[in-house]
């Protein structure tokens, strides 16, 4: 089932980039725009079963879950200001790969907090962080306004891993549909407030503009965030950050085929190095499973608990 949510969910994000793009060079929608409705549009569509069925969830949410859920909302509405924007500087291609970089920013934040990953994992995201470097080239940008994208894209990266890491502590003990709702909710308040600020309008759009925030919507946000949010509630927000980088490939290959937009000539190199990498990430941590499951086993139920580098399955979420 957990491969079922990663497909849906890449298939989903890599949408994302070719359907912003297209849409901001085709109609008058503004950046926030997108931002703002993908958010308000999903919040509501993921409320609506959370309120039938289980209505008291959202009375239940503990002062804990709020605040981590607050955290990733802010995080999550610089990182679509971000991102959006960059797209109209750069490529799709670049700006995707350069935002992917935010499974080596959660690795990064975790150092910061003393976290020991094991060598496989950081072996991996090196070979990772070499493709996404072959894709977007040493170069990032042939342009002053292409270099100002890259650098939002890469401020993107940094605070999708922040949303990544906040998501998975709020998600801990909170449903998907409650957590959804309550972050996005929180996400398309906070881009209204934004879009203020900057002056750009949310509504006034024509019809091919609405349909294209209609499809950004149904894609990115409702199949690729939230196939990926209910994925952190049994996998490593490293991990599930891993399988965003496949989101790379996919959208350059459907802005290629929808866009036009020439690949860059690393890309294909850039593509087996990512693949190579989540395959050593995906192996180390398995292999972190099993030598616990083995102590577990020799030592008893009541083992003692195991050092920062060797709890591999809570990468993250510690």
């Amino acid at each position: 089932m957990n491969f079922l949510f990663a497909a849906l969910g890449v298939l989903g994000v890599a949408s994302s980039g070719p359907l912003i793009a297209a849409t901001l060079g085709a109609t008058s929608v503004s950046a926030l725009a997108i931002a703002f409705w993908r958010n308000a549009i999903g919040a509501a569509v993921m409320a609506t079963p959370t309120l039938v069925r289980q209505p008291r969830q959202f009375g239940r949410i503990t002062g804990r879950e709020f605040r981590w859920s607050a955290l990733a909302a802010v995080a999550l509405a610089l990182h679509f200001a971000c991102f959006i924007t960059s797209l109209q500087l750069t490529s799709v291609a670049a700006a995707t790969a350069l935002v992917c970089l935010q499974s080596a920013w959660i690795a990064v934040f975790q150092l910061v907090r003393g976290t020991r990953h094991r060598w496989q994992v950081l072996v991996g995201l090196g070979i990772a962080f070499g493709g996404v470097v072959a894709i977007t080239g040493f170069d990032l940008g042939s342009s002053p306004q292409a270099l100002v994208g890259d650098l939002l894209a890469m401020a993107g990266g940094a605070l999708a891993g922040l949303y990544t890491l906040a998501g998975g502590k709020a998600r801990q003990s909170m449903t998907t549909g409650t957590y959804t709702t309550l972050c996005y909710g929180m996400c398309a308040a906070l881009v209204a407030v934004l879009a203020l600020i900057a002056g750009q309008p949310l509504a006034g759009f024509e019809p091919a503009g609405w349909l294209g925030i209609a499809a950004i919507t149904v894609c990115a946000q409702l199949v690729g965030h939230t196939a990926f949010n209910h994925l952190l509630a049994t996998m490593s927000p490293l991990i599930v950050s891993m399988i965003i980088l496949l989101e790379i490939p996919g959208a350059a290959l459907l802005a290629a085929v929808f866009l036009h937009e020439t690949l860059p000539a690393g890309t294909y190199a850039g593509l087996g190095l990512i693949l190579v990498g989540l395959a050593v990430v995906v192996l180390g941590q398995r292999n972190g499973r099993g030598q616990r499951s083995g102590r577990a086993g020799r030592r008893g139920a009541a083992t003692q608990e195991e050092p920062p580098s060797e709890r591999l399955a809570e990468l993250g979420t510690d």
